[in-house]
């Protein structure tokens, strides 16, 4: 398909993007659209801006946490013994 079943293309205009590793890419926009402020480098995948000398800073990365992680941030240990305890009087005798 070519511009006649088509229709003629939107003028564009190119945009640089700069990564923290120095990449530099230049994706095209419609002239009228309105560039993004970040835009994913494609060679390294890191968000990229358009000031060369101050790029976005790569993403933090969290570590994984297990549900364990997750319930200690929640609880003390003496409220955790609590409801240990508490639980264990609930339970039928055996």
């Amino acid at each position: 398909m070519g511009e006649a079943e088509r229709g003629e293309a939107a003028p564009r205009k190119q945009i640089p993007f700069y990564c923290a590793n120095g990449h530099e890419s230049r994706p095209s926009f419609a002239q009228d659209a309105a560039a993004p402020t970040e835009w994913d480098c494609p060679r390294c995948g890191l968000p990229a801006g358009q000031d060369r000398d101050n790029p976005p800073a790569p993403p933090k990365v969290e570590p994984y946490k297990t549900h364990l992680a997750y319930v200690k941030e929640r609880r003390t240990g003496g409220e955790a013994d609590a409801l240990l305890d508490e639980a264990m009087k609930n339970l039928p005798e055996v």
